[in-house]
């Protein structure tokens, strides 16, 4: 019986697990007959990763994933030396913070993929102007575990020609009325959310306020998208939780983590709902559609 540890702020039907689920089936592992999925369900609260994390260590998971920000890995890490450690990193860069000695051969017990939306800021918004020329103005919500992407955001946005309006969200659950209330009047035309295991939790509660509201947002993952979002831009998360069955595969066959490479999303996909265009009364550009990779009708 394979035993893997999993931790998030959300619950597991909303968490990155989808694509696990799926793969690590294809790959013969069937819940209850070899494999028992440890999940913990943080209820919105990443200060509880490390409790979470002994908890595991604890429970003798033979395989822990750190999914999402740094909180996850570094709890993870402080709670073991010696069981395999496969993250899904969001937006730090393991190498640089000193959690691996190399992303080609990472040594210890940790490994991976890694997803930096740092790079993504720019390129979301060049998306968001080239769809419709005529915004000018976006506010952005960001929260703790996103605070890397609004500066990477803010700092882009001259290039773009866009007048930002960073709002931090506290102390959760977020109230975004109230935030977006924070924001300029003239900010309130467009919405920019970060990623954040927090925002994803939410995801049903976001959208659902954009629509009531008829606000345009732009997100990371399509998943936001089809529920409603307007627009996303990012990489495919299922695709990034099947890459973690695979490595707990090679791991439980007797890999050593340090011995497998870590990996960086390669594809990345422009999502737009034309339903959602419609409805609030817009029109996405000629240029946006040709360049979008999925439009949902």
């Amino acid at each position: 019986m394979l035993r893997v540890g999993a931790i998030s702020p959300q619950p597991r039907v909303r968490s990155f697990l989808q694509g696990f689920d799926v793969r690590i089936r294809e790959l013969g592992y069937i819940e209850g007959q070899n494999l028992t999925v440890d999940y913990i369900d943080l209820q919105g609260r990443p200060e509880r990763y490390p409790d979470g994390m002994q908890q595991l260590v604890d429970r003798k998971a033979d395989v822990i994933i750190a999914f999402g920000p740094e909180d996850a890995l570094k709890a993870a890490q402080a709670a073991t030396k010696t069981i395999p450690i496969i993250m899904a990193a969001i937006d730090y860069d393991p190498f640089a913070l000193g959690y691996v000695t190399s992303l080609a051969r990472p040594t210890g017990n940790i490994t991976g993929v890694v997803l930096e939306q740092i790079e993504l800021s720019a390129k979301r918004l060049e998306m968001v102007t080239a769809a419709f020329p005529a915004v000018t103005k976006a506010t952005v919500f960001w929260d703790r575990l996103s605070s890397d992407q609004w500066r990477a955001t803010r700092e882009s946005a001259a290039r773009f020609n866009l007048d930002l309006a960073g709002i931090e969200l506290r102390d959760y659950p977020y109230d975004y009325a109230r935030a977006l209330a924070e924001s300029p009047l003239p900010n309130r035309g467009f919405l920019i959310v970060s990623t954040s295991p927090l925002f994803a939790r939410d995801r049903d509660r976001l959208v659902q306020f954009c629509l009531v509201n008829r606000l345009p947002s732009m997100f990371v993952f399509r998943e936001f998208v089809d529920q409603g979002g307007l627009m996303s831009y990012g990489p495919n998360r299922i695709a990034m939780s099947r890459r973690v069955a695979d490595y707990v595969n090679r791991i439980a066959r007797g890999a050593k983590p340090g011995d497998l490479p870590i990996e960086r999303p390669t594809i990345f996909e422009l999502v737009i709902n034309q339903r959602t265009a419609k409805a609030l009364g817009l029109e996405f550009s000629q240029a946006a559609l040709l360049r979008a990779d999925e439009v949902l009708e």
